[in-house]
């Protein structure tokens, strides 16, 4: 039997362990793959890969705060069904954020972010519907307060949000200073 040696344009061959190498990976997840399908039901994912919680503030950070950001940008672009979105989108992250954290330094979190921010979202909602840039502006600042309160209830008021202006990339104030 001939063996035929793999080449590239040009006539130039390729290593053989280029040729080798897919076909090592593709026998190696087969093994994994038949390894774990036999280790059973009881083989479960380890702890550390299963038990990761985001903290309060990565979760702020990373849903909380753009969307306080995007509503505020879609009510000065009047673009008020995307407002009634991102409200929406807000309201469930705070949700989401307490179910996650149901208790921060023995309060009950979802308690304390109800009790500031049910009545800014009533509000919100109504100056959504009526497309009212003024209730709006109040509505958004008295949610804006309402998060400043409660990092001031937590410790953690060195963190300062602001309604954002258009200027900022972020609605985040870096120029206050701790109380």
């Amino acid at each position: 039997m001939k063996r035929i040696k793999p080449t590239l344009a040009k006539g130039r061959s390729i290593p053989m362990a280029a040729v080798a190498i897919p076909g090592v990976i593709i026998g190696a997840i087969a093994l994994a793959t038949v390894h774990s399908a036999a280790a059973g039901p009881e083989a479960t994912p380890s702890p550390a890969a299963t038990q990761y919680l985001p903290s309060i503030s990565d979760l702020m950070i990373a849903t909380i705060q753009p969307r306080h950001r995007r509503l505020w940008q879609a009510v000065q672009s009047k673009n008020w069904d995307f407002a009634a979105y991102e409200l929406g989108n807000l309201h469930g992250a705070f949700r989401r954020v307490g179910e996650a954290h149901p208790t921060e330094q023995d309060i009950s979190f979802p308690t304390m972010v109800a009790s500031v921010t049910d009545q800014p979202f009533k509000e919100l909602d109504s100056a959504i519907k009526a497309k009212d840039d003024t209730a709006f502006a109040k509505a958004y600042a008295d949610l804006t307060d309402g998060c400043n309160a409660c990092h001031q209830a937590l410790n953690h008021g060195v963190v300062t949000i602001r309604v954002p202006s258009d200027k900022s990339a972020s609605d985040q104030d870096f120029t206050q200073t701790a109380p």
